[in-house]
């Protein structure tokens, strides 16, 4: 963790920093968290640290724990179960809404998305990948035209994307990963709405066999 710079949104950097940090494993399951020591690991007073913790405890990532301040979470198995049962149900919905709406822009960028994601996977590049994946379910919501998709879905890739801290450790996985959303995107560009939401639907069905919760390390196996 790194100091941050002053400026007019100091929460939202907090916000960031902290999250990360729950996101990568610095900060572990069970571990208490203190306004003051944040706040001394960033260089900046306690008022945005609270705003953020504060935040972040209503997400669902922290606890109170009594006078000592605020504890780390587990990732619980039943919740990471509840989202992928979620996302068997939304996303090809919102394949199926996003195909209708489909552009040639939208098809660049998507492709664009496709690429980007298998080269950060041949970089060997995990974080990103991450994020490239998340990306490109998040270009699929907003093509669809549907917000409450999107705002719904923010919220729980933030605690997917805690549970597949050790999500890219497996390069085969991650290729699988770019092959199947090139599918997808390739059966919206034909038109085949249907066919694109049965994708869809098997992706993340598979995604979630693929990236069970170890209920006693806490890890992942695969990646989503």
């Amino acid at each position: 963790m790194q100091s941050l710079e002053q400026s007019t949104s100091l929460v939202d950097q907090a916000y960031t920093v902290i999250l990360d940090a729950l996101c990568d494993g610095t900060f572990k399951p069970g571990e208490r968290l203190t306004q003051d020591d944040i706040a001394n690991r960033l260089s900046v007073s306690r008022q945005p640290v609270t705003h953020a913790l504060a935040v972040l405890k209503a997400q669902g990532f922290l606890v109170q724990s009594g006078r000592r301040g605020l504890m780390v979470t587990s990732v619980e198995p039943d919740f990471f179960q509840a989202i992928y049962q979620f996302r068997s149900a939304v996303e090809p919905l919102a394949v199926s809404l996003a195909t209708l709406r489909l552009t040639k822009n939208a098809i660049l960028r998507g492709r664009s998305l496709v690429e980007h994601g298998r080269n950060l996977v041949v970089a060997g590049d995990a974080r990103a990948t991450l994020q490239a994946d998340m990306d490109f379910h998040a270009f699929i919501y907003e093509l669809s035209g549907n917000p409450i998709i999107g705002e719904t879905m923010r919220l729980h890739w933030l605690h997917l994307r805690r549970a597949m801290g050790h999500v890219l450790r497996y390069p085969g996985m991650s290729i699988s990963v770019w092959q199947e959303h090139s599918r997808i995107l390739e059966r919206m560009v034909s038109g085949d709405a249907a066919g694109a939401s049965d994708l869809m639907r098997r992706h993340v069905v598979d995604a979630y066999e693929r990236v069970k919760v170890d209920v006693a390390t806490g890890e992942t196996i695969g990646a989503a």
